[in-house]
């Protein structure tokens, strides 16, 4: 059975507090938008009774040894160890799993969190398990804090943690064209929050993001982009690069580093490429059917 992980981008992001303890999170609002970039993750019984991992495509850190995808596969089998089974619903076969990644990683475009997440409705619904969306849910959020989003398939307000979800179906992007940028950095998510401080918005996201995406930029702001773009110019040149394209409005998506540009009339890719040579340029779709 194959299933294919979507990205995301942020519009606006905001770093609002800090649990007042050692190694406490920070919370933040954001909006988490669907993209139609997508990983492949297939995963059949194996024939010889091996449990095995490979991937293709695009690097992962630590060569995947850290993968997520295993940590929803671990989670899945607790969860069915831990509950009252009839004999035919008793666990997991070993498996042979497979990650096709398109979506780079370290990008701020969720592609990790998305095939966890992806993990856990594929291993659902291919052997029965008919564990409720409540139950993906939490098992989602073990693996991070932005994991559950990726249990829906629209727009979602996220506050708190990332882990508080509050559907935004009016909001689309149809009529744009969205162009990516991902320079050839990669930014770990506790490295960009140590380069900022929490404060209180100077505007409201929510009444931003319904106003025309044409009175976005200046207005819709993410709290990263600033110092990542201190201390990694390629982010400020892909940014740049989009807004001398023609974009609309262009931002860093999460903690980076991919830099999304949203355009009126569709650009030349060939022209970015040209401006941009270091960047992974890719032509994507905001929203997904």
């Amino acid at each position: 059975m194959i299933v294919f992980p979507h990205a995301k981008i942020n519009l606006g992001l905001h770093i609002t507090g800090k649990e007042n303890k050692p190694g406490g999170y920070h919370t933040i609002e954001t909006v988490l938008f669907p993209v139609n970039m997508f990983d492949a993750l297939e995963v059949i019984p194996a024939p010889d009774h091996s449990m095995r991992f490979s991937q293709s495509g695009l690097p992962l850190p630590d060569d995947g040894r850290n993968n997520l995808c295993l940590n929803a596969l671990s989670l899945i089998s607790e969860e069915l160890r831990n509950r009252t089974t009839d004999a035919g619903n008793s666990g997991l076969p070993p498996l042979h799993i497979h990650l096709h990644k398109k979506i780079p990683a370290g990008a701020g475009l969720g592609g990790g969190s998305s095939d966890a997440s992806h993990m856990l409705l594929l291993l659902n619904k291919r052997f029965g398990l008919n564990l409720a969306p409540e139950t993906l849910s939490r098992l989602a959020a073990k693996l991070g804090s932005d994991c559950p989003f990726f249990l829906q398939r629209q727009p979602m307000l996220a506050t708190g943690r990332g882990d508080q979800l509050h559907p935004m179906p009016e909001l689309n992007l149809q009529g744009y064209t969205l162009i990516i940028v991902c320079p050839p950095v990669h930014i770990s998510t506790a490295a960009a929050y140590r380069l900022v401080s929490p404060a209180r918005p100077a505007a409201d996201l929510k009444q931003i993001v319904h106003r025309p995406v044409e009175e976005w930029q200046g207005k819709l702001v993410n709290d990263f982009e600033a110092p990542i773009s201190r201390h990694y110019p390629e982010v400020a040149e892909a940014k740049k690069h989009l807004m001398a394209s023609g974009a609309v409005y262009a931002s860093l998506s999460g903690s980076g580093s991919a830099v999304y540009g949203l355009f009126s009339s569709p650009p030349s890719l060939d022209e970015l490429q040209t401006a941009f040579p270091s960047g992974h340029i890719v032509k994507a779709a905001a929203g997904i059917s």
